[in-house]
């Protein structure tokens, strides 16, 4: 149980680093040249390397390849979400409850087997 958790906190930490990566400079960087952005993006995603790269080793010690994408996509949308509300000052829509609800019945086909299903 140890190493699920373990990955799910480097995962999260990744999403973190993932996420400014990915779209902070829409914010930050609006009028500066795109290449500063990729930079500037490339070396904050530096860090969300070496904390995903380990991630996926331990989770996939203890957790299939499908189970360890459909984890990282829940916890991509749980730090995506307030990122988007705010950060980004992002109108916080239903929209994002449903894709959550969506995620769940990821979630549940993937991990069934090991819930008994």
């Amino acid at each position: 149980m140890q190493a699920i958790w373990t990955t799910i906190g480097l995962l999260t930490l990744s999403n973190v680093f993932m996420t400014f990566a990915w779209y902070a400079h829409l914010k930050e960087l609006g009028s500066k040249p795109w290449i500063v952005a990729a930079l500037l993006s490339w070396g904050v995603a530096f860090f969300e390397y070496m904390l995903q790269v380990p991630a996926n080793r331990i989770g996939y010690q203890v957790m299939s390849l499908g189970q360890l994408k459909i984890l990282q996509e829940v916890i991509t949308l749980t730090v995506f979400v307030p990122f988007a509300v705010f950060y980004m000052k992002e109108p916080l829509k239903l929209d994002y409850l449903w894709a959550g609800l969506c995620m769940l019945g990821a979630v549940y086909f993937m991990f069934r087997g090991k819930l008994g299903g």
